[in-house]
């Protein structure tokens, strides 16, 4: 982000330069929120017709369906296509993906709204179909892949695109035999009327002659699968597009992009606290056979040569100092955490109220205070970009979340326009939200304007595990009182935690340093930061507070989002008050799950499924119930039991049991990966060890370091889910969010002894 600062006055950045400009007149927010046309970046290939934007149908009848989000292992290349095959009436084996650049016409509306606190400033929030939010959306090529809104953003949209692509096929067909289109039908790929069938690539010519249908006629049921209790190896009618290649290898991630005549990088970053490069030796550099050049900037150095191995033993070989305020060590980080908890009374920002907590709350039955340690992303791929720089042109090859947000960065890096930037994207091999950051698209440009070809940067797992911002620590604070009964009649949750959205939000649209993201969100309250604070339960009195903490280290999203966190606060201080109430934890719950019916739903299974035997002491039982979503109608429910016994070297988890209610299912097998995967990556969360810091650099600073789950840690896992017509959720996040308290609350029931840390420490 460009800055200036006015005399004797505070920094002013374009934004709000920009914002000032549109409260003092109507035509700048005229002007932006003008109606545009944006023309879809889809091509068809020879051979092919192009069909609303969205896919193309070739003479040899494969149907290729436009994928403008990332596929880093969700599947979404799959539910997307599952879409547009289900509405269009096409043979599964004649369907594809294709990737395509970010663009106005793919704008992923639902997110731009959710994170319109990040951008409202100069435009205005609103929800998905505001003029402001498609303003800005649409206008910023944002088709940002966060939050599980993939589903919510794209599937009417497919679905319009290939109910018109179906209905132009029918009426084409229609004229040629001489009937009425309503006579006709289309399944597997053919349009039949009686003893006529005709294949898609037969008619594609004349169908792509004709108007569309405005508006589209759509199918009276969308895409969906009914599960099955029980059947976890039910065969799947829509295996997954991208199996076959990631399984022989021919699936091509950043690191395999190959170009003529090109180069690697490898580069090192400064240790947070210490960002700016000081020194370097150049002493034996001469020496290094197949080095190309060295390319410094303020913040890094970058090696480049006829290999990444030659690069990166040049670098170590030159030992880069770098310098700052001071390297953060982990005494440091947990001193500024417990100094914002200090200052909690004055600095805390209400961000939810129910009935009237303050009054309820002078007298307090139990608190309680829970402290969460920052973690790291860690994807099985690191960083990786090629960037070519040729007649002030750049062209991209990379795995990113926000691609229009690392285009344009990459651009601003070099000094060229945004027009002039071509980002070919490819699939992640695992994210996490850490390929949100667009850092190395602006390393990668810089590097190959410098060196004048083709050029591969590549981050180490050290340089990911650092320069990438981690999930933020949070404290919360938990107060509760009971009732006569044993019920919650009042709650109060005071989480302590940086804006870690505003500072995401700072770098991903503000194009912010990390130094400059976290000063322009420190003292803000930030509501994504805390989402999911507000207990699910029916208690009368309810308080949500967010301190914002003021920290060194670099924070950002991560799988799970704050209900990762807040399920940790929530769930563990409820078991708590039903152990002191002397109730079983699944009965206590349920007395206060009268008005989330779907939750109790989930909640009254998962025990059955799990064989719920009241959690008593040693049993190693424990459960965990989270609702995802600000509109219960709309949300995604999870109830999980967990059961963990003594291990050799630690706990472990012997069974993981959980019941899902995400509405309408789509793809059920894609969805029980989401499941199972989040729910090993949570376990990961809750019995790792702690990310720490020695002269501000992580540690652990390996994979094998981080005590991740490995497959003889994988516990067996049930998996139901429960069938309903409720709009679709997103299961990838649902998984991640309950894991940790099941744990932690079955941990309690093994031990005796609460942990209230994570990682978890019996």
């Amino acid at each position: 982000m460009d800055r200036s600062t006015a005399l004797n006055g505070p920094p002013i950045t374009r934004r709000k330069l920009m914002a000032g400009a549109a409260a003092g007149g109507g035509l700048l927010l005229a002007w932006q929120l003008w109606p545009r046309s944006y023309a879809s970046p889809l091509v068809a290939g020879a051979g092919e017709e192009i069909f609303a934007g969205w896919l193309t149908i070739g003479r040899d009848g494969v149907v290729t369906v436009a994928l403008p989000q990332l596929e880093m292992g969700q599947g979404v290349g799959t539910v997307l296509a599952q879409v547009a095959a289900t509405e269009l009436g096409a043979d599964w084996r004649q369907v594809g993906i294709e990737p395509v650049p970010p663009g106005g016409f793919f704008a992923n509306l639902p997110l731009a709204a959710e994170w319109s606190p990040l951008w409202e400033g100069w435009l205005g929030g609103g929800d998905a179909a505001s003029s402001a939010v498609g303003a800005f959306a649409r206008r910023n090529d944002f088709t940002v892949t966060a939050a599980g809104t993939s589903l919510a953003a794209y599937e009417m949209p497919l679905r319009e695109a290939a109910a018109a692509a179906r209905d132009m096929l029918t009426r084409a067909a229609a004229e040629r035999w001489g009937v009425e289109a309503e006579e006709c039908e289309v399944a597997e790929g053919f349009v039949i009327h009686t003893g006529n069938r005709l294949p898609f690539g037969q008619l594609v010519e004349d169908a792509a002659r004709l108007e569309a249908a405005d508006p589209a006629p759509l199918r009276p049921m969308p895409a969906f699968e009914e599960p099955l209790a029980g059947e976890s190896d039910t065969p799947t009618l829509y295996p997954r597009l991208d199996l076959p290649s990631k399984v022989d290898g021919s699936h091509i991630f950043a690191a395999d992009i190959r170009l003529p005549g090109m180069v690697f990088a490898s580069i090192r970053h400064g240790p947070v606290g210490l960002p700016e490069l000081l020194r370097f030796s150049e002493r034996d550099l001469g020496s290094v056979r197949g080095l190309v050049g060295v390319v410094r900037s303020k913040r890094w150095i970058a090696a480049v040569a006829e290999s990444w191995w030659i690069a990166d033993r040049a670098l170590a070989g030159m030992r880069p100092e770098f310098t700052g305020p001071g390297a953060l060590e982990t005494a440091v980080l947990e001193s500024e955490m417990e100094r914002s908890v200090e200052t909690i009374d004055d600095t805390s920002a209400r961000i939810a109220t129910v009935g009237e907590p303050d009054a309820s709350l002078a007298n307090p039955t139990l608190v309680r205070r829970f402290s969460i340690a920052p973690a790291l992303h860690a994807p099985l791929e690191t960083a990786c970009a090629t960037a070519r720089f040729s007649e002030g042109r750049l062209e991209l090859w990379m795995a990113s979340q926000a691609p229009a947000a690392a285009r344009d960065a990459a651009a601003r890096a070099i000094g060229i326009s945004p027009a002039k930037v071509v980002l070919y994207p490819v699939p992640a091999g695992g994210s996490f939200d850490a390929r949100l950051e667009k850092q190395h698209a602006i390393e990668v440009a810089q590097i190959a304007a410098r060196i004048g070809r083709p050029v591969q940067l590549t981050w180490s797992r050290a340089q990911d595990m650092q320069a990438v911002p981690a999930r933020a620590p949070a404290q919360g604070e938990i107060t509760a009182v009971l009732g006569a009964q044993g019920q919650i009649s009042a709650w109060r949750a005071r989480i302590t935690t940086p804006s870690w959205m505003r500072e995401t939000g700072e770098r991903l649209i503000g194009n912010a340093t990390p130094e400059a993201a976290q000063r322009e969100s420190r003292g803000k309250s930030d509501t994504l930061a805390v989402e999911g604070a507000l207990p699910p339960y029916g208690i009368a009195h309810v308080a949500v507070e967010h301190n914002c903490a003021a920290i060194t280290l670099p924070v950002g999203r991560m799988r799970g989002g704050a209900s990762a966190q807040t399920a940790i606060f929530t769930e563990c201080m409820v078991d708590e008050l039903a152990k002191l109430s002397g109730r079983d934890p699944f009965l206590y719950r349920m007395a206060m799950l009268g008005q989330a019916p779907r939750l109790a739903e989930v909640l009254r299974r998962a025990t059955r499924l799990a064989e719920w035997d009241g959690g008593q002491g040693g049993s190693g039982e424990g459960l965990a119930v989270v609702r995802m979503g600000s509109d219960p109608a709309m949300s995604g429910h999870i109830a999980c039991v967990a059961h963990v016994s003594r291990g050799e070297g630690g706990i472990k988890v012997d069974q993981l049991s959980a019941v899902v209610d995400i509405g309408r299912i789509v793809n059920v097998d894609i969805a029980r990966q989401q499941i199972e995967g989040g729910l090993i990556f949570g376990m990961g969360l809750a019995l790792g060890r702690p990310l720490g810091f020695e002269s501000g650099h992580p540690v652990p600073r390996t994979l094998g370091g981080m005590k991740l789950p490995r497959l003889a840690d994988t516990p067996d896992m049930l998996i139901d889910f429960i069938a309903s017509d409720a709009e679709p959720f997103d299961p990838g996040e649902l998984g991640v969010a309950v894991a940790a308290p099941a744990l932690a609350n079955a941990l309690f029931a093994l031990t005796g002894e609460r942990s209230y840390r994570l990682p978890l420490t019996p």
